[in-house]
């Protein structure tokens, strides 16, 4: 072991390691898939040291670290496990921080690589409509239809639409007031239909098949139980509806606010008024919706127009026939 200036040996970087991992599961009591994540990034760190014949944390390098996220690069790592690992590297050191005196965070000067955007998965107009047009013939249907309906018409999240209560609702305005991330309000508009099958829900909800169980009073929405409907239930439901209409698709609560922004962007285009009834807090998050809209627009580009760079696939007719003069 290396001895330090001083009388005290310096510890090495695989204790170092085993310390932090320790501190990480009786201190802070992370779940077992988390531990699991930092001792492979660690567990990389430290081969990586030791091909390089380095042994103490404080002798690592900015460029160590490049080097590191390289190798993973080269064995094709995705950016997302990239930046996860760097994450931990920095978390490593700044603990080393703390309990030894490293005052260096190599991790800190090394960007992480950026990963490519995935653009939310949306319905178009004609999938929602069949998504909707079920006929409520029981009271979880009735319920149900109510909770997809004010998904599309108003795009509350899940925890949003679970949180309402039957005060929520303004039907002087037809509004509904929600309860978003960072407690702040806002108060959203509830279309035609969804104003239709809220009142006929509401008609019916107080015949939930309890069993005798004593009914939420506040909840907008309850499970047959006659308490608050959770999260988890309302995704089964949602999933089954789904399955009930054929579509063959994997539908969720999110892809139903993620459809309300595209539809009201596409006819709109107004950014600021669809960040305003999401409730982003910043506009670069509602951007992502110009996204899908330009990829629209491009598929309908490389469908017709005369000079587009996509081909037709072989043995179908060209939209326009290609320009040869």
């Amino acid at each position: 072991m290396t001895q330090s200036k001083g009388t005290e040996p310096l510890i090495g970087l695989a204790e170092q390691v085993d310390a932090f991992l320790s501190h990480l599961k009786n201190e802070r009591r992370l779940s077992r898939h988390t531990l699991a994540a930092y001792q492979r990034d660690l567990t990389a760190l430290l081969k990586y040291a030791c091909e390089a014949d380095i042994d103490q944390a404080q002798d690592l390098k900015a460029a160590d670290i490049r080097g590191l996220i390289s190798q993973g690069h080269r064995k094709g790592l995705s950016g997302r496990s990239q930046q996860r690992k760097l994450s931990a590297l920095r978390t490593f050191f700044d603990y080393l921080a703390r309990e030894s005196g490293v005052d260096l965070n190599p991790a800190q000067l090394v960007s992480a690589p950026k990963t490519p955007r995935r653009l939310p998965k949306t319905l178009d107009a004609d999938q929602v409509s069949k998504l909707l047009m079920v006929e409520a013939l029981s009271w979880h249907d009735v319920r149900d239809k109510a909770i997809l309906e004010l998904f599309y018409s108003s795009g509350l999240r899940l925890s949003e639409l679970t949180a309402c209560n039957k005060s929520s609702l303004s039907w002087d305005e037809n509004t509904v007031l929600v309860r978003g991330k960072g407690n702040k309000e806002r108060i959203l508009p509830i279309g035609r239909h969804a104003q239709t099958a809220l009142k006929d829900w509401l008609k019916v909800r107080d015949n939930a098949p309890t069993k005798g169980a004593e009914i939420d009073a506040d909840a907008l929405f309850i499970s047959e139980r006659g308490k608050r409907v959770s999260n988890t239930n309302v995704q089964a439901r949602i999933k089954s509806w789904t399955r009930k209409q054929g579509n063959g698709l994997h539908v969720h609560p999110h892809m139903l606010r993620h459809s309300f922004a595209s539809h009201i962007l596409e006819s709109s285009g107004d950014l600021r008024a669809i960040q305003e009834l999401l409730g982003h807090a910043d506009i670069s998050t509602t951007q992502i919706y110009t996204h899908l809209e330009f990829q629209h627009l491009a598929q309908v580009y490389d469908q017709a127009h005369p000079r587009a760079t996509r081909r037709a696939k072989p043995g179908s007719p060209a939209i326009f026939p290609e320009d040869k003069t």
